[in-house]
């Protein structure tokens, strides 16, 4: 790297102060940064990468106002955690210059990709510009930053932008302050930089012409097509494989999403971060009625990658000046992974013509490599404030501060919705979205993300947490990797992983419901309310059990769940008349008699139950389709005296299972007494328990808390009664957050262990 100094630096300075800075501090233009602000206040010294942060040296007499402007003008994409400062001997440097970066033990970290800025857009449509259409324009303050880095300190040659050596003009704004590229490390530019494979019009055409393209974007490629063109989605649905689980549309701008959808100025804002989620919002009656059947949300996101841009560029007809960056496009496109059956993302091109050519009818590559795949992050607005139903590009990695410093542990999730989490200092590292452990691509892809984020932080791990159950590929590798290991159970992690991020210490109360997860008793368990204390937890109660007719089975044949319902109310006899296209519903109705199904706590199945005695679901296409089914249906939550029953610690709905059975409500009716009995009687549960066990907090998790209804109005019902609900923020509520709270657990209980052997050395 070349030296560059600031002109007009102080002759005479009065002080010299070395400065650390540690955060999210590299690749975000904090060297060009505090290069300018050392010109602005005549200051000498210098300013490094090395493996804890950015370490500054300034000389001058005003560096107290350079100070107080590095803390104020930070750059944007930047996160100080702390600031270092010591005075030490003067040098008498008459200038201040950017030094090569010095090497050591990784204690930084890379920040997340970040859309395209306003700055490069203008540049991206500007014919006068050297960047004029490129596909790859970035600057210091946006583009891929995580899924291009092998490690750190964050500099070229450790990202895939290495093998491009700069042209002349790149070189110069490289080495220019004035530039905002100054030390950026993905410049590049049509002369010397990636190049895409096939034209953005040609894209568009063939969208438009009804063809699926598979595009390489910024952590993988996705797979496009029309969204309002029926034929188009139905023939995607068809060769991914994907029958009704909904997908996500991209459009233009805020404007044209306003055509779609209907979100709210919370949704977005949240649409509009950075990071350019997909958002969950309002439907206006979807594009194409195959986008998300049965459902009344819909997944939206707006553009984030250069190519994105160009491609509704093209469609709106090449129009010159920017006006049209903010008008209606009512060019939407669908913008789903690219993963066939379930496997995880396709980042590299030959593995692109290999996977997806029975899939895409044109892929669309380029020659910058994606060194992490990463899939889109999908939020919500749930609580007037975001909540992620899953999260990876845009968010990953930034670390969730967990209050003080701890041992080094990796914690590997469970099976479903599967992160690894490892934790450095006081910093927990979530990675991005693995997905199921199902096959060997996704096995690989584990493995690939868990050595990634261990070289990336150049941690050596001193403990691993896993989930009980036995048989999970998890918990496998946690036991080959021979380190002290903590076995969490599935819902108390769900809970630890709320506390860990809402800093909560201490006992903490919290509820899990969710699908399934291994109890103590190796029972399916799945609504439990649990008191957690480090790496400990209480069972305090439970949903009343219900039949789990076939295993598995049940939780993708909802029909299974009814007939379990019937059991639990001593209806069985409807059965014929309620699922009568069920051919086995005569044999289970006779193993239900015989008592000879496991049992389950689960909430999940619990809906699964009761959508389909509404008759709304009674076989599964996709993970929680019932359950989404049946929420969409829901206009307002009713309450219904008498629908549930609290016994001894154990909530019993099978009142509320007995009315939808026999009294037949309208499946509208059915779904909004079910959910109002949910949210009253999860309550009157929660704040029993509650105060007798003298807590105010309670941690509300597990995937049911995705389902917006149940999550709002729970909330509410609690703070009425005078609680302090807790929801998940900064990861998902479902299994993709239960990494974090094994990792909190397994750091508990390492530091217990470090305790006990101290004071067995004192005795």
């Amino acid at each position: 790297m070349s030296v560059v100094a600031a002109t007009g630096a102080s002759r005479e300075p009065s002080a010299r102060l070395r400065i650390r800075l540690r955060g999210a501090v590299q690749g975000v233009g904090f060297r060009p940064f505090a290069y300018g602000l050392a010109a602005r206040y005549g200051l000498s010294g210098f300013a490094l990468n090395d493996g804890e942060g950015l370490l500054l040296e300034i000389e001058g007499a005003r560096h107290e106002d350079f100070l107080s402007a590095l803390r104020r003008e930070k750059p944007p994409l930047a996160t100080i955690d702390s600031i270092d400062v010591e005075r030490i001997d003067l040098c008498g440097d008459s200038d201040f210059s950017i030094r090569e970066s010095a090497g050591g033990r990784s204690q930084t970290r890379i920040v997340a990709d970040a859309a395209t800025c306003e700055a490069c857009l203008d540049e991206l449509f500007d014919a006068t510009s050297r960047f004029h259409l490129y596909p790859f324009i970035t600057c210091t303050h946006c583009g891929p930053r995580f899924t291009i880095s092998s490690s750190l300190p964050y500099d070229r040659p450790q990202t895939s932008m290495a093998p491009f050596a700069m042209c002349a003009d790149c070189a110069r704004d490289y080495a220019d302050p004035r530039s905002r590229r100054f030390h950026a490390e993905t410049i590049a530019c049509p002369t010397c930089g990636p190049r895409l494979d096939v034209e953005p019009g040609v894209i568009v055409e063939r969208i438009r012409a009804g063809a699926i393209v598979a595009v390489k974007g910024i952590g993988g490629y996705h797979l496009m097509c029309d969204a309002r063109n029926a034929g188009a989605v139905a023939e995607l649905r068809r060769r991914k494989e994907r029958d009704a689980k909904p997908f996500a549309i991209m459009a233009a701008n805020a404007a044209s999403l306003a055509l779609f959808a209907e979100p709210t100025e919370a949704e977005l804002d949240l649409i509009q971060h950075r990071a350019r989620p997909i958002v969950v919002v309002k439907s206006r009656g979807t594009p194409a009625p195959a986008i998300a059947p049965r459902l009344t949300r819909i997944g939206v996101m707006l553009p984030y990658a250069p190519l994105h841009h160009l491609l509704f560029h093209a469609a709106a007809g090449f129009p010159a000046g920017r006006d049209w960056r903010e008008e209606a496009n009512d060019f939407v496109i669908v913008a789903t992974s690219a993963n066939p059956g379930g496997e995880p993302l396709v980042v590299d091109d030959a593995d692109a013509r290999r996977r997806l050519s029975s899939i895409a009818d044109l892929i669309v590559g380029h020659d910058r490599a994606i060194v992490v795949r990463a899939d889109d992050s999908v939020a919500a607005v749930v609580d007037c404030a975001p909540a992620f139903l899953r999260r990876a590009r845009g968010y990953t990695p930034d670390p969730i501060d967990l209050g003080a410093d701890g041992p080094c542990v990796v914690a590997l999730g469970a099976h479903l919705k599967t992160t690894v989490t490892v934790t450095r200092g006081r910093e927990a590292f979530v990675s991005q979205h693995i997905g199921d452990l199902d096959d060997a691509e996704s096995v690989r892809f584990f493995d690939e993300t868990l050595r990634h984020l261990l070289s990336i932080l150049d941690v050596t791990p001193e403990a691993v947490a896993c989930d009980l159950h036995p048989d999970f590929y998890s918990t496998r590798l946690a036991e080959e990797m021979e380190l002290p290991l903590l076995r969490a159970q599935h819902h108390a992690a769900h809970v630890a992983a709320i506390a860990a991020e809402h800093g909560v210490s201490g006992p903490a109360l919290g509820v899990a419901l969710d699908g399934y997860g291994m109890g103590d008793d190796r029972g399916a368990w799945g609504g439990e309310l649990m008191r957690v204390d480090g790496s400990t937890w209480t069972r305090l109660g439970h949903l009343a059990p219900l039949a789990l007719p076939g295993g598995d089975r049940a939780a993708r044949e909802p029909w299974r769940m009814g007939m379990a319902a019937l059991a639990a109310i001593g209806r069985l006899e409807l059965a014929e008349r309620l699922f009568p296209e069920a051919a086995l519903a005569d044999k289970i109705a006779e193993s239900l008699r015989r008592g000879m199904a496991p049992k389950t706590t689960s909430m999940g199945r619990l809906f699964d139950a009761a959508a389909a005695l509404a008759g709304v679901c009674l076989e599964q296409r996709y993970e929680g389709q019932a359950a989404m089914e049946f929420e969409a249906l829901v206009e307002a939550p009713r309450t219904l005296p008498g629908a549930f029953a609290l016994r001894d610690g154990v909530l019993d709905f099978s009142p509320l299972l007995s009315l939808i059975a026999t009294e037949r409500p309208s499946p509208r009716e059915a779904a909004e007494f079910f959910h109002g009995a949910l949210i009253e009687g999860c309550a009157e549960w929660i704040a029993a328990t509650a105060q007798a066990q003298g807590h105010s907090r309670v941690a509300l998790g597990g995937g049911c808390m995705m389902n917006r209804i149940l999550a709002e109005g729970l909330v509410e019902a609690l703070r009425l009664r005078g609680l302090f609900p807790l929801l998940a923020r900064a990861v998902p509520c479902n299994d993709g957050g239960l990494s974090l709270g094994q990792a909190a657990m397994a750091r508990a209980a390492f530091a217990a262990a470090e305790r006990e052997k101290e004071s067995a050395a004192c005795a």
